[in-house]
Parts: C-alpha cells; sequence; structure tokens
C-alpha cells in the first residue's frame, strides 16, 4: 500500500499510546479511521484530537477479547465508511508473573486480548480487505515475540504466537495474490502505559524483583516514542514489509537472537540471579 491517501484504517487499542499515534499519523497521509478501544474515555480523547482533520473518524468501544464484538465492529466498520483496507491489531495489555506463581485466570486475560485479539480482528476484517480489493494486516507482536525473558512467560507467549500466525498468514496471501498483505510488528521498549497499566505477581519476588516497583523500573528502559514508533510502522507498511522492528532496542535484541540463539538465555539468567 503505497499511498493511505482516501483509505480507511481501523485500529484496535486507539486510546492511548501506539494506537493513538497511529491515528494522528494516519490522518495526516489522509486516512479515514475507524478507531475502537475498551477505554471509552481514552477514545474519547483520541477522537478529539483529531477534531480538524479532513478525514471522517468513527468510534466504537469494542473488547478485543470478544469474538462477537469485534466482528459486529468490522460490519459496522464497513458500513460506515463503505470500506476497510487496513486492520492494526494493536491492543494490548503487559503481565509480569513466574510460571509456577502465575494465576491461571492472568494468563487467559493476556492471552485473550494480545493472542486471541489479534486473531479476531485479522478474521473478522479479512474477507473485508479482499472486497476491497487493496488491504493490509498490521499485527502488533513485540521484540518479546523474538526473545524470551523471565517473569514475561505469558506474554511472550501470546507474542510469539502472534509472530507466528502472521508470518504464516502474509504467506497465504503470498500465494493468494488477492490484494492484500500483512505485517508483523516487534517494538522494542516504547514510551506508552502498557507497564504502568499491566498486572504483576507478587510471585515475580522469588526472581529478584519487587512487585511494587517493577512496572515503574521497567519502564525506564522505554527508549522509543510512541509517536516515531508509528511513522516506523507506517514506513514499514508502505514498504509492504513482512517484519518491522520499532526502536533501536529491537534491533540490537533482533541480531543478538540470531547471533546468540542459545546464549542469549544463559547470559539473562546470570543477570537474573546476579540481581538476585
Amino acid at each position: 500500500m503505497k499511498s493511505f491517501t482516501d483509505k480507511v484504517a481501523a485500529i484496535t487499542g486507539a486510546g492511548s499510546g501506539m494506537g493513538r499515534t497511529l491515528a494522528q499519523s494516519l490522518a495526516r497521509r489522509g486516512c479515514h479511521l475507524a478507531l475502537s478501544d475498551v477505554n471509552e474515555q481514552g477514545l474519547a480523547e483520541t477522537a478529539a484530537l483529531l477534531q480538524g482533520s479532513a478525514v471522517e473518524v468513527t468510534t466504537q468501544r469494542v473488547d478485543v477479547a470478544d469474538r462477537e464484538a469485534i466482528y459486529a465492529w468490522a460490519d459496522q466498520v464497513v458500513r460506515d465508511h463503505g470500506k476497510v483496507n487496513l486492520i492494526f491489531n494493536n491492543a494490548g495489555v503487559g503481565l509480569g508473573a513466574t510460571v509456577e506463581g502465575m494465576r491461571l485466570e492472568d494468563f487467559e486475560w493476556l492471552m485473550n486480548i494480545n493472542f486471541w485479539g489479534v486473531v479476531h480482528g485479522t478474521r473478522a476484517f479479512l474477507p473485508h480487505l479482499k472486497a476491497a480489493g487493496e488491504g493490509h494486516v498490521v499485527n502488533t507482536s513485540s521484540v518479546f515475540g523474538l526473545i524470551g525473558v523471565p517473569s514475561q512467560s505469558a506474554y511472550n507467549a501470546a507474542k510469539f504466537a502472534v509472530r507466528g500466525f502472521t508470518e504464516s498468514l502474509r504467506q497465504e496471501l503470498d500465494i493468494l495474490r488477492c490484494g492484500v498483505s500483512a505485517t508483523s510488528v516487534h517494538p522494542g521498549g516504547i514510551k506508552t502505559n502498557i507497564a504502568r497499566a499491566g498486572r504483576v505477581d507478587p510471585s515475580i519476588a522469588t526472581l529478584g524483583a519487587d512487585p511494587k516497583s517493577a512496572n515503574l523500573k521497567f519502564e525506564k528502559n522505554f527508549i522509543t516514542s510512541a509517536e516515531s514508533a508509528a511513522e516506523t510502522i507506517l514506513r514499514g507498511v508502505a514498504k509492504d514489509k513482512r517484519r518491522v522492528l520499532v526502536g533501536p532496542d529491537a534491533y540490537m535484541i533482533d541480531l543478538m537472537v540470531r547471533l546468540l540463539p542459545a546464549l542469549y538465555q544463559r547470559l539473562t539468567v546470570a543477570v537474573t540471579r546476579k540481581h538476585i
């Protein structure tokens, strides 16, 4: 998709962070927007920021873990805008917990949003993208979809799954030559509220982390702005990239995993033990 002008993009998690900045970046490019989030106040704030832009903007409260709600929203987007060309499955949550200590309810909560939300969003919008004749599926994985780290087993599981799901989808679309493509996005530390809003289980104390301050300490490693991340993602989509790395830390981690696929785990364990 070389140009976003007069296209229609649907974005989940548009009430804050990268979802909001993606909406703003697309609006500047003349792309009409269908925005959703479970946080209605944040969604309204995003819509207010877009007032005065020369594009049509619609909003809808959607819980991406609710399959029926996503399918209903996809149909509504087409009724409202006449078509849809892009779906950004961007909504996500965080969870810090050990495998042994993690509550099953928290694991299911994260997977329902971070993985099944992507699956539902992709499947709900894909027929509409094909019908438009030109489309793109943009699924947000993470650098934690490239590397495993302690206390992030649930997040790793979801983001690795998103990566595999999207890479398989991309290959199927290449075979079909249906005018639709797909990109897997791997952000590093992006300055959004995902860490602050994430859940933390007391079990991470066994790994040497303080459950009360873990999210704030983790957030200090975020070095890339949401605005910069949005621009990087859109450039990648315009170039039809299969994988988009976002931020210098993402490139560093990708290189480390390629060069040291087993050794990086030993290094991570050593650092964690020293911290404990």
